[in-house]
């Protein structure tokens, strides 16, 4: 029995070829995911993922000088997807004001003047200020969680402090 009438491919061999690949490759692989995700759940899902797809076209890939580079541009493909997604949630928290139950104080409402002048930042700024301030991340959570390093949060956390701190005084001067 062939494959998709290669020659001297069997089911088997296509298997057990598949399966070594998969030995070799896997943990290296998911040592990838997880320095893109900086959580082991999201980055077996990704390797999960992008293995599952490299066994569907195993025996195209299996021709390939270096399959695992196909493996690893997969996984990085769908890092940056999940990246992307996390983006917008997060904005969307900024743009909602969005808080969980337990951080609702109703006897003081969310000041809709301050969260206008946080949409009127930098995308990366609002996003840092939301997950700071809403979600009560860490600057290491929100770097993981952005993908970025600490230094870079904690910049886009001053700055964006400071242009709030200028927009809100002059909305009060006024």
């Amino acid at each position: 029995m062939t494959i998709d009438g290669e020659a001297g491919l069997t089911t088997s061999s296509v298997a057990s070829s598949f399966d070594d690949f998969y030995a070799s490759t896997a943990r290296r692989t998911l040592s990838l995911a997880h320095a893109l995700t900086g959580n082991w759940g999201d980055a077996e899902d990704l390797v999960q993922d992008a293995y599952t797809a490299a066994a569907k076209k195993w025996p195209q890939l299996s021709t390939y000088d270096d399959p695992s580079a196909w493996v690893r541009r997969l996984v990085l493909n769908r890092s940056v997807s999940r990246w992307r997604r996390l983006q917008r949630e997060a904005l969307a928290v900024v743009r909602l004001g969005a808080r969980t139950d337990e951080q609702v104080d109703t006897t003081d409402p969310v000041d809709p003047e301050f969260w206008a002048a946080v949409r009127r930042l930098p995308a990366q700024q609002a996003r840092v200020v939301a997950l700071f301030y809403v979600d009560d991340l860490s600057v290491e959570q929100i770097a993981r969680t952005l993908g970025c390093s600490d230094g870079t949060v904690k910049t886009h956390l001053s700055r964006a402090r400071g242009t709030l701190a200028c927009e809100l005084q002059m909305e009060d001067e006024s």
